[in-house]
């Protein structure tokens, strides 16, 4: 009988760790799908890396997709002196981060409301927020053009900053106001039953949960609002508040620029957001993970 139990005990190990190295032929064909995705995504990335060392020259003798002859820099310092690259990636910054930043807890308040409030009628308010949302910013240009004339801030960086975070913090409250319609009544209720307000609720039992979610928005509308285009090149039309995105298009337009500066304008403009997701991907990935474990 003792034999029994040790063969038994030491058996079943063995064979689920090779149930869990043996691979199936699903798990090849998604992992070759996956590498060909990935190399899809990394081939204009190259290219543009390739191309901004190149010099027209060299560019014009063997094409975009051959390495260069020698490393050549001069496209990139004429961008960045050009168009003042420092002050149009602090305004990128500055902008893309008070947004992120305003647009979040905009967003927890209203989906706190929303989702663990109870407002009446809040499946329509979601209903109306989601269909705000899916407006192309084209229909409203003109009404928020006639608006920030009126009140003085046309050509102001706060402009931009009240229109993304109005529409971010939409779509922020469309997502969590239903991850905070399924949250644990318990602990709302031990919460009530210790005599906290609901602002402490919000505070100490609702905002630590739901951090990894918060984190999650927080950089996905910092890359949101760093790669706008259309309203900050409406609403930013003097050089000294115009974004990096807004630069590299303006100076495209007004001068001639061979293919080398134009590529290396967009890996300048690539290099910021590349940076900030790797510095924050393990905020990502553990906020993505949390949600689905939850």
């Amino acid at each position: 009988m003792a034999t029994e139990l040790v063969t038994t005990g030491t058996r079943a190990p063995i064979r689920r760790a090779g149930g869990k190295n043996r691979k199936t032929a699903s798990d090849w064909v998604v992992l070759a799908v996956a590498v060909v995705i990935g190399f899809f995504i990394a081939v204009p990335f190259l290219m543009i890396l390739i191309n901004s060392f190149k010099s027209p020259a060299d560019y014009n003798t063997s094409g975009p997709l051959s390495l260069p002859t020698e490393i050549y820099t001069d496209g990139i310092v004429a961008f960045w002196e050009r168009v003042n690259f420092p002050e149009k990636l602090w305004n990128s910054i500055y902008i893309s981060g008070l947004v992120a930043v305003f647009a979040v807890v905009i967003s927890m308040f209203n989906a706190f409301a929303l989702g663990i409030g109870r407002v009446k009628g809040r499946t329509w308010i979601v209903v109306l927020i989601l269909l705000a949302n899916m407006l192309p910013q084209e229909v409203l240009l003109y009404p928020l053009y006639f608006m920030f004339k009126q009140v003085g801030l046309y050509d102001n960086q706060w402009a931009v900053i009240i229109i993304f975070t109005v529409i971010q913090s939409a779509f922020g409250t469309y997502l969590l106001a239903s991850v905070y319609g399924t949250f644990p009544k318990e602990l709302l209720e031990a919460a009530s039953l210790d005599g906290a307000s609901r602002w402490r609720i919000l505070w100490t039992v609702v905002f630590p949960i739901s951090r990894p979610t918060l984190s999650v928005l927080l950089i996905f509308f910092f890359i949101w609002t760093w790669n706008e285009f259309l309203i900050p090149l409406t609403f930013l039309i003097s050089n000294a508040t115009q974004t990096v995105p807004v630069a590299i298009t303006v100076l495209q337009g007004d001068r001639l620029m061979d293919v080398t500066t134009t590529s290396a304008s967009a890996l300048l403009g690539l290099i910021p957001t590349l940076i900030f997701f790797l510095i924050f991907q393990r905020t990502l990935t553990r906020g993505i993970t949390a949600g689905a474990v939850k």
